[in-house]
């Protein structure tokens, strides 16, 4: 790879000459092609494995092979969807040897039918501990039920409803039919949404509990003051 600190890029630099310079192997420029696809393709892979680890694995494993290969880029697909297709490809490979043999429904179309954050949470200026806290776990509750759709939804939801590709960037990233990611999209929101219900209801039953450290809390503070109030020997 040929090392050029000295060269500040365009961050705006277009796919395909960012392509070629990569081609080229001019380091700067894979830099640039790592931070632009980041956060995309690592949910990707996420989506695939369900597991932080084994994506970042996936994503690394991922973005070598495309350095090697991206000569073979010619700018028929966007950049992003062949990037997209070679994450999920090697994700599904590692998820292959994860399962040792396990039944795998490959996600491209041709095969039969496999696959489907982190939700983005809105970044507010937002000092108090006690709603940071809450939005994490509202997040971790989020991701926890995005993981637990099936696996013939999941990349599909990510792709559609957290990355907000088009339904035409989705079927070509995937190599599935655009009929096919809109029915997903819709079956995942909808098993998404009853989970989500789900969860909440029981939430409810738990809402504004007043039992535990709280509740001897209140108790302690009473008897305090009940002291504090009644004369001694009363």
């Amino acid at each position: 790879m040929k090392a050029r600190p000295i060269e500040k890029l365009d961050p705006r630099m277009a796919d395909s000459e960012l392509a070629r310079r990569v081609g080229a192997g001019e380091e700067p420029a894979f830099r640039l092609l790592m931070r632009r696809y980041n956060q995309l393709l690592y949910r990707t892979a996420r989506s695939v494995l369900r597991d932080e680890a084994e994506a970042e694995d996936a994503l690394q494993e991922a973005y070598l092979q495309a350095y090697r290969s991206i000569g073979s880029f010619r700018g028929e697909a966007k950049l992003s969807t062949w990037l997209v297709r070679l994450v999920v490809n090697v994700s599904i490979a590692r998820l292959r040897k994860l399962r040792r043999g396990a039944e795998i429904i490959a996600i491209d179309g041709d095969a039969a039918e496999r696959i489907s954050e982190e939700i983005p949470m809105q970044q507010e200026n937002d000092s108090q501990p006690e709603r940071e806290a809450l939005r994490a776990q509202t997040r971790r509750l989020i991701e926890s039920k995005i993981d637990e759709l099936p696996e013939a939804f999941r990349t599909v939801f990510v792709l559609r409803a957290v990355e907000e590709m088009s339904v035409e960037e989705a079927a070509a990233s995937l190599g599935i039919p655009e009929a096919t990611v809109r029915s997903r999209l819709f079956r995942a929101r909808g098993l998404l949404r009853a989970a989500l219900s789900e969860e909440f209801d029981v939430a409810i039953d738990d809402a504004f509990s007043f039992d535990g450290a709280r509740c001897d809390r209140i108790i302690e503070r009473v008897i305090a003051r009940l002291h504090e109030d009644v004369p001694r020997g009363a």
